[in-house]
C-alpha cells in the first residue's frame, strides 16, 4: 500500500467544538438540574422559605406588642406611618429594610434546594461575588454620585433655597450607623432578586439580553411607590443596573450604584439635606439622576473592560437549549471565570 493510500485510510483527529459563552442572563442553563420550569419553582419556594423567615421574626413582635405595655402604640405607628425615615424613631428604618435584607438567604437557600449545585452564578459568571470588582466600582459610584450631590445642593442654593446642614438631633448617629450598616444588605437583597434570580429566569426562557433587561422594569418601578417622574427615574435605574449586570458579568457594578444611591440619600437626609422619605420628583430631578447613572454606567463598562473582568461563562461542552447535542458521548460542563 502507497502512503497516499495510508494517509486516505487514516482516520481524521476529532474535531473540537469552539467553547461555549454564556451570558449572564442565561447563566441557569449551567446549573446541573436545569429545566426550563426550575427557575418558576425556585421563585415559588423563595416565596415559602420567605415568609417562614418573616413570621420567625414578626411573631415574637408581636407577642411583645400585646404583653408589653407601649409597644402596641409603637406597632400601630410601624403600621400606619408613610415615613419610615425618622431620626425620633430610628426602628423604623430596621422595619423598613429587615424583611428586604431576608429576601437574600430565602432566595440562596431555595435556588440551592431547586436547582443544585451553582448558588454563586446569582452573583456573577464566575459564580462567586467578585468582591475585587465590587470594591472598584463602589469607589466610582461614590465618586460620581458625590459630583452629582453637590451639584444638586450648590443649584438648591443658587436658587435661593435654605441648604443647611443639621447636626443637632440626638438619634442622628445612631441612624447613621443603621444606614451604613443595613441599607448595603437591603440594596444587595433588591438586586439579587431583581438583576439576580429575574434575570436569569427571564434568560432562561428568551435568548436576546434586551428581555431580561426591559420586561422586569414594570415590576421594579411598583416596589416603589413614586409619583410620575419619580417611577420614571426607578425605571431608569432599573434599565441601568439589569444593562450593567449584562455587560459586566455580574451583580457587583449594580449593587455599588444602589448601594451608593440609597446611603448617600440617607446620610444627606439625616442632616436634614434632603427628604429621605420623598416620594415625588420633577423634571428636572428626573434628568439629573438619569445623567448621573448613565455616566457611572458607561464609565463602570469601560473599567471593567480595561481590568479584563469576566463579562461571560465559559462551558467546553454543549449546553443542552444552548446548542444542539451530537453524538451520544459528551463531556461534563466546565466553567472558566
Amino acid at each position: 500500500m502507497s502512503s497516499n493510500e495510508d494517509a486516505s485510510a487514516a482516520p481524521a483527529p476529532p474535531t473540537l467544538s469552539p467553547a461555549t459563552q454564556i451570558p449572564y442572563h442565561r447563566l441557569a442553563h449551567l446549573r446541573p438540574r436545569y429545566r426550563w420550569w426550575r427557575p418558576l419553582l425556585t421563585g415559588l419556594v423563595a416565596l415559602a422559605f420567605y415568609v417562614v423567615l418573616l413570621l420567625v421574626l414578626t411573631v415574637p413582635l408581636v407577642v411583645a406588642a400585646v404583653v408589653i405595655p407601649g409597644w402596641g402604640d409603637e406597632m400601630m405607628v410601624l403600621l400606619t406611618s408613610v415615613r419610615y425615615f425618622d431620626l425620633d424613631r430610628p426602628w423604623l428604618l430596621i422595619a423598613l429594610v429587615l424583611p428586604l435584607i431576608l429576601m437574600i438567604p430565602a432566595l440562596l437557600l431555595a435556588s440551592r434546594v431547586v436547582e443544585g449545585r451553582g448558588v454563586g452564578l446569582l452573583s456573577s459568571v464566575t459564580a462567586r461575588l467578585r468582591m475585587g470588582w465590587l470594591g472598584k466600582s463602589l469607589l466610582l459610584a461614590l465618586a460620581v454620585f458625590a459630583v452629582y450631590f453637590a451639584v444638586v445642593l450648590g443649584w438648591s442654593a443658587l436658587a435661593g433655597e435654605a441648604v443647611v446642614a443639621d447636626f443637632s438631633h440626638p438619634g442622628l448617629w445612631i441612624m447613621v450607623l443603621l444606614v451604613l450598616l443595613l441599607i448595603p444588605f437591603q440594596a444587595a437583597a433588591e438586586e439579587y432578586v431583581f438583576r439576580g434570580y429575574l434575570m436569569q429566569l427571564v434568560g432562561s426562557w428568551l435568548r436576546h439580553p434586551a428581555f431580561a433587561i426591559l420586561l422586569l422594569v414594570p415590576l421594579f418601578v411598583l416596589g416603589h411607590g413614586y409619583d410620575v417622574w419619580g417611577a420614571a427615574s426607578v425605571g431608569a435605574f432599573a434599565i441601568v443596573a439589569a444593562w450593567l449586570t449584562w455587560r459586566t458579568g455580574g451583580l457587583e457594578a449594580a449593587i455599588s450604584l444602589h448601594i451608593v444611591n440609597n446611603v448617600l440619600i440617607f446620610l444627606l437626609g439625616s442632616v436634614a439635606l434632603v427628604d429621605a422619605n420623598a416620594t415625588s420628583g420633577t423634571v428636572a430631578d428626573l434628568v439629573g439622576s438619569m445623567i448621573a447613572m448613565v455616566v457611572y454606567a458607561v464609565l463602570a463598562d469601560r473599567w471593567a473592560r480595561r481590568l479584563g473582568v469576566t463579562r461571560t461563562a465559559t462551558a467546553t461542552a454543549p449546553v443542552p437549549a444552548l446548542a444542539r447535542r451530537e453524538g451520544t458521548h459528551h463531556l461534563p460542563r466546565v466553567l472558566h471565570g
